[in-house]
């Protein structure tokens, strides 16, 4: 099989976006994080204005949910559309167009938002999930700014908030490990972790088709 697609899921302070920039430079792909997040405002044809008066119109419970579950990576607002309407059912239903899209053009690698669970039929769609223990996620997160207490806080929340998530809108656990091609320890540093998903993506590219698509570790 050929892999033209690589959706990168993480947990929240585990590095996953960054990882997830290097394997799409490395390759010479299209990195979808913010540009994804760009290209849903845009099917949506709204702007911040927007968001910020459909806020509170719509289901608060799961549009929480939608946010939190993109924070952590380069968003700053999620989209909402003109019409009251536009709840968050309707911005997930864009993301799945978007993302369908997006792995349709091929040759690229895409950050969370669900990409693993809306891609898994895919053959040529390469699925990693990266993880690291709290005191390395503590220390990324710190890093960048964050208090102690406050790295602590956003770990639980927002990967709790991820799960929920998932849970509301595929019924399934998150992370769910058999979706995973790989599932990476980042504590041991961005690069090694770039050449681990490439050995994989390249050994399973070798195997005979008859052989199956799943590659795990």
């Amino acid at each position: 099989m050929q892999v033209r697609v690589i959706t990168v899921e993480r947990e929240y302070g585990s590095g996953g976006a960054a990882i997830a920039e290097r394997l799409a430079e490395r390759l010479g792909w299209k990195f979808w994080d913010r540009e994804l997040t760009a290209e849903i405002a845009r099917k949506a044809n709204v702007d911040h204005h927007t968001v910020a008066r459909c806020d509170e119109r719509v289901d608060s419970l799961l549009y929480r949910l939608f946010k939190v579950y993109a924070r952590g990576s380069y968003e700053r607002a999620l989209p909402i559309g003109e019409s009251r309407l536009f709840d968050t059912d309707h911005m997930f239903a864009t993301l799945e167009k978007v993302i369908e899209e997006v792995a349709q053009r091929g040759n690229c690698v895409v950050v969370g938002r669900g990409a693993p669970y809306i891609l898994r039929n895919r053959p040529d769609a390469f699925h990693v999930f990266v993880y690291a223990p709290v005191d390395e996620k503590i220390r990324r997160l710190k890093s960048i700014g964050k208090s102690e207490k406050e790295a602590i806080q956003l770990i639980d929340e927002i990967d709790r908030e991820r799960a929920s998530f998932i849970r509301h809108y595929f019924n399934k656990e998150w992370p769910l490990r058999s979706l995973y091609n790989v599932m990476i320890n980042s504590r041991f540093g961005d690069e090694h972790v770039v050449e681990l998903i490439l050995q994989h993506i390249a050994a399973l590219e070798k195997r005979p088709a008859a052989a199956g698509t799943s590659a795990t570790a």
